[in-house]
């Protein structure tokens, strides 16, 4: 099965940054389509970006400029840089996996961030 394992989440002050991190195994991972999203209390989960295995990105309206997903495929992990990071960031953010070939999805347990200040 496809195991996704997020890191790198936590408490940060307005203006800060992080980078969380999605190691993912099981999975030809350079053929999947990766992405970041979330969800804040009381709301839909939301996509951040994603990155298709040829580097295509889309962000969020919310985060362009702000926020970076990359994709290091050696390694096999997805990144997401996320700076001047604002209270409305708050959320568990999720790691998800769609294989390109046979659109099977697979998501991550979740990591929390929290902006404030």
């Amino acid at each position: 099965q496809v195991q996704l394992v997020e890191s790198g989440g936590g408490l940060v002050q307005p203006g800060g940054s992080l980078r969380l991190s999605c190691r993912a195994s099981g999975t030809i991972f350079s053929i999947n389509t990766m992405g970041w999203y979330r969800q804040a209390p009381g709301k839909e989960r939301e996509m951040v970006a994603t990155i298709t295995s040829g580097g295509s990105t889309v962000y969020a309206d919310s985060v362009k400029l702000r926020f970076t997903i990359s994709r290091d495929n050696v390694k096999n992990t997805v990144y997401l840089q996320m700076n001047s990071l604002k209270p409305e960031d708050t959320a568990v953010y999720y790691c998800n996996a769609r294989n390109e070939i046979s659109s099977r999805s697979s998501w991550g347990q979740g990591t929390q961030v929290t902006v404030s200040s």
